[in-house]
């Protein structure tokens, strides 16, 4: 082949490309050169950017040093947790303590690959967003100590800059916590709803049971609630909760942690949710005590530290010292002119629409415990149909419908007449019949306590906390009346009276003097006069004429001064005589405290509620431990507190508190009732050897009672319930009788007082009293115009 004939070899010219393809190939290269620039920009910018993030991460000794903000709980004195205060309900639980189903759980839906990552899991990453462009629905990629960080230390807005710092932050905890410590931090941290945080405080609050208890089920629906506590609340909005919780024990499965047969019985488990307003043991106001006690004592602190409070409190006791006085008080409400319904609606006659305003009209009417609220649907003199908030029909007649027999009538005042639409409330019996009722306007108050202590083991301060939170108890200064005779007896009988004194009960009249005043002549409560009695049988029947003549004669300073022995302020007890028929003020734990000196033979003991405070990790921070008793504690006399003692014993057994040993059929029963002038207060004091009671009745804002109630008919019947349980199984203690006593003729004297050395009659010869002054001429008079 000649040369001519042999193909050209391509020249330079002739190797390039055609022109598209040369086009192509400088579009191509600068496009990548851009990439490639855009590239290194980009991580020059983001190394700038991180760079400079890293220099402003917070510190993370809150991390190093975690210390929740947990809530101050209160115990009784058998651990039932009857009281919890704090913003957060929280409870932290060691990672050693919190079940692995739990952490399974949890690692099964919010981090799988939580042990094999090092807080930034790229791979959950690169899988989050192939779903985000495949999928409709959005993938997160958050690993827990991504989640760790967020809740610690940043806001919730989604940023560029906030994932920057997330991803630092979270870089720098796996570099400083172990993979338990911040799981730890996690379980404990995260907000769970319902002012849950932590899963231990969840736990208890939607299922009221600690968190080594979990089901498989129960951690599958509380590992479904970080991603969003509203939307997935399972008692808000049960089947959301239900379809999430559904696919975390699914993907338990699919993660290996559960078996098949764990998986499906799982999925087939029925939740039982604890109520939010389920109270075990109803002491809010002992609870209330006990956190003004511990916040004197730590400050702000006191909320935030999770101090376990311990105190005196008998769960079981209080929760019948709580039934007791509600009880008392609703069966003095019955006798009550009924006031008229809570409110009236207009009901539709539609049959589904009345159910939906029904349920809108009693939310604000919520019940009070066992007394229920409904709307009256159906009105007759002989029934009555009402609609409860569960949407159940109630039918009362008979008996049910006396206490309201004035508001069905026709010709009712229409403020109190009960017709179609009206709310009312309602409370079931034991048998299960219906009656209507009202909300007590009658307050009232039990304290109970250890008179060899002074440990305190109920106290109900009114009738409903959330009604309102004065506590009678500490807070209520009221005339004790007759309730207070015992303490001017114990005066007497250090001046030479004995049980067996006689006093006339005869007619007393003490002249105004020279002032032309009105004069006072005191009353017996009967109105009667039996004559010349024994001190003792004074006593039982609360005769007024003995214990004003027994004042008298000892002197009204003298009685003051005797009262401070049992702990009354000399200020609150003028020294008159009216001092006689208890015109002073006193708080039922002041009377409590009192009748706890005859109680315990003679010695003042403080009454106490906490006995120990710990932290979080069971540490105790405080403990009371009262001391025995001892002689430097007394002050009465032993013998003036046996012989009182068995004074009040026959106020109990046949005066005006028979029906207490009649009822607890015990002979070791003690006690004095009191009714104040005009009946504005009613009280009952008693004891046993190892427990003190005291129950008083009133009107917040004193008025009368009734002419016919007493602290015997009022009071007593709350104390005797009280103490039926209380002091169930415990045996008769009667007192031995102290040395310097002397038993002559089926009486006690002091051994000092016999051979005619005391006083062995008062008032026989009816002499005409001094004139009192002007300061106790008003006394007098405002305590008898009350």
């Amino acid at each position: 082949m000649t040369d001519s004939e042999r193909p050209a070899r391509p020249s330079s010219a002739g190797t390039s490309l055609a022109p598209w393809a040369r086009w192509m190939f400088k579009t191509f290269a600068w496009m990548a050169g851009i990439v490639l620039a855009g590239a290194f920009a980009g991580l020059m910018v983001g190394g700038i950017a991180l760079s400079i993030a890293y220099q402003h991460l917070p510190e993370l000794s809150g991390l190093m040093d975690y210390r929740p903000k947990l809530p101050m709980r209160v115990y009784s004195e058998d651990s039932v947790l009857i009281g919890e205060f704090g913003e957060e309900r929280r409870k932290f639980v060691p990672i050693k303590e919190i079940p692995k189903v739990m952490q399974d759980a949890v690692l099964a839906i919010e981090d799988s690959r939580f042990y094999q990552h090092s807080g930034v899991d790229y791979v959950g990453v690169l899988r989050a967003g192939l779903a985000n462009f495949t999928e409709s629905s959005r993938q997160g990629a958050s690993t827990i100590t991504m989640q760790v960080a967020r809740n610690f230390y940043l806001s919730s807005e989604k940023t560029f800059t906030r994932k920057i710092y997330e991803i630092l932050l979270a870089l720098e905890i796996e570099s400083k916590l172990t993979k338990e410590q911040i799981l730890e931090l996690y379980m404990n941290q995260i907000y769970l709803g319902q002012r849950a945080y932590g899963f231990a405080a969840a736990s208890e609050t939607y299922f009221g049971k600690q968190l080594k208890d979990i089901t498989v089920a129960e951690a599958a629906m509380l590992a479904g609630l970080p991603k969003a506590p509203a939307a997935y609340n399972p008692i808000v909005n049960p089947p959301r909760a239900k379809k999430r919780q559904q696919y975390i024990i699914q993907r338990m499965l699919e993660t290996g942690v559960i078996t098949k047969e764990q998986h499906d019985e799982a999925r087939a488990q029925e939740l039982k949710y604890r109520q939010p307003q389920a109270v075990p043991v109803h002491a809010e106001y002992v609870a209330e005590t006990a956190r003004m006690l511990i916040h004197n004592q730590y400050g702000a602190e006191a909320y935030t530290r999770g101090l376990n409070v311990y105190t005196t409190i008998k769960a079981s006791d209080q929760a019948v010292a709580y039934r007791a006085l509600r009880k008392g008080l609703l069966d003095y409400e019955r006798r009550q002119v009924y006031r008229g319904p809570e409110g009236y609606i207009n009901l539709p006659d539609d049959s589904h629409e009345l159910d939906t305003r029904i349920a809108e009209a009693l939310v604000d009417h919520p019940d009070n415990d066992e007394l229920r609220a409904a709307v009256a649907i159906e009105v007759s003199p002989k029934k009555v149909v009402a609609v409860l908030q569960n949407g159940d029909d109630v039918t009362i007649t008979g008996a049910g419908l006396k206490p309201v027999e004035s508001g069905l009538s026709p010709k009712a005042n229409p403020k109190v007449q009960i017709r179609r639409g009206a709310v009312i409330r309602l409370v079931q019996g034991s048998k299960g019949e219906w009656s209507i009722t009202q909300l007590p306007e009658v307050e009232g108050a039990l304290i109970a306590l250890d008179p060899r202590s002074g440990a305190i083991r109920s106290l109900v301060g009114g009738f409903d906390y959330a009604k309102n939170k004065f506590n009678h108890v500490t807070q209520a200064w009221r005339q004790p009346g007759s309730s207070f005779k015992p303490f001017i007896y114990s005066a007497a009988l250090e001046k030479g009276f004995s049980p067996a004194t006689v006093v006339n009960d005869g007619p007393l009249f003490f002249n105004a003097g020279s002032t032309g005043s009105q004069p006072w002549e005191p009353k017996n409560y009967d109105g009667t006069f039996d004559g010349p009695m024994s001190l003792r049988r004074g006593l039982a029947k609360s005769k007024n004429m003995v214990s004003i003549r027994v004042l008298q004669s000892i002197g009204p300073a003298y009685g003051q001064e005797w009262a401070t022995h049992f702990g009354f302020d000399a200020d609150k007890h003028p020294a008159y005589l009216t001092m006689a028929l208890g015109a002073g003020s006193v708080t039922p734990l002041q009377m409590a405290s009192a009748y706890a000196v005859f109680a315990n033979g003679g010695y003042r003991v403080n009454p106490y509620l906490v006995t120990r405070v710990t932290d979080t990790k069971g540490r105790v921070l405080a403990e009371t431990a009262p001391p025995p008793l001892q002689e430097s504690m007394r002050t009465i006399d032993a013998r003036n507190a046996f012989v009182m003692g068995s004074m009040l014993q026959d106020v109990a057994r046949f005066g005006t508190a028979a029906k207490a040993q009649a009822t607890l059929k015990r002979p070791d029963i003690y006690g004095k009732t009191g009714t104040t002038n005009d009946s504005l207060d009613a009280w009952f004091a008693g004891y046993q050897p190892t427990l003190v009671g005291v129950v008083w009745v009133g009107y917040d804002t004193p008025r009368k009672l009734g002419s016919r109630e007493t602290g015997g008919g009022l009071s007593l019947p709350i104390w005797i319930d009280y103490m039926a349980h209380a002091l169930k199984g415990v045996p008769v203690q009667e007192p031995t009788p102290p040395e310097g006593l002397v038993h002559l003729g089926g009486e006690w004297f002091y051994e000092e007082f016999t051979r005619g050395a005391g006083v062995s009659s008062l008032g026989l010869d009816d002499p005409a009293p001094p004139a009192t002054s002007e300061d106790e001429r008003r006394s007098i008079l405002d305590l008898f115009r009350n």
